[in-house]
């Protein structure tokens, strides 16, 4: 599919260019994103289907977001963007999915997310650099949010906020689906490695 391929050509370039600021040489950055160098090479050539996994391993690595590996140049002052027109990232088996919805411009970007969790399906997720904070909003339906292993209810009109550098698990509740917004605030600037 052409757009399956630009997107590739579009996060080959976004990855080579990103790995070539930070001063990483593919041993280096597959070694610190636990990234196989043949898969990162496959990357920045185009070729293979990375998962979710690795693209948020890779873009907390590169100091960068996951959609800043996925765009192409902005488009103008205003971006509107509907669901429909954005693949998920995750799918899980029962249903559920996540769709990164925009990350905004400026120094310290936020990531804007829309999730569906289905009863009893969940995401678990590895701890992010220091400095990330999600924040998760549910607007139907009921969730459980695990962070460093203590389960938080979160339900419809909730809102919880925590630092992303622990584990933590978003798991659908209840009977119903759950459907909620989560940002990702990225600290400011590439993060300096060391």
């Amino acid at each position: 599919m052409a757009e399956t391929e630009a997107a590739l050509r579009t996060l080959a370039h976004n990855v080579r260019t990103a790995r070539t600021r930070a001063g990483l040489s593919l041993d280096e950055l597959g070694r610190r994103a636990k990234v196989s160098k043949g898969a990162l090479v496959g990357l920045e050539k185009a070729q293979g289907n990375p998962n979710f996994a690795t693209l948020v391993r890779l873009a907390d690595t590169l100091g960068v977001s996951v959609s800043a590996l996925m765009e192409g140049p902005a488009e103008g002052r205003v971006r509107v963007v509907t669901a429909e027109a954005v693949m998920p990232l995750w799918t899980g088996a029962e249903g559920s999915e996540a769709r990164l919805m925009l990350t905004t411009s400026g120094p310290a970007p936020v990531e804007v997310w829309r999730w569906k969790l289905q009863p009893g399906e969940e995401y678990p997720s590895h701890p992010h650099q220091a400095g990330v904070v999600e924040t998760v909003s549910v607007t139907a339906g009921r969730m459980t949010l695990v962070v460093d292993g203590t389960e938080h209810p979160v339900e419809a009109g909730q809102t919880a906020t925590f630092d992303a550098d622990a584990p933590h698990t978003y798991r659908g509740a209840g009977t119903k689906t759950c459907h909620l917004i989560m940002t990702v605030h990225l600290p400011p600037g590439p993060t300096a490695t060391t």
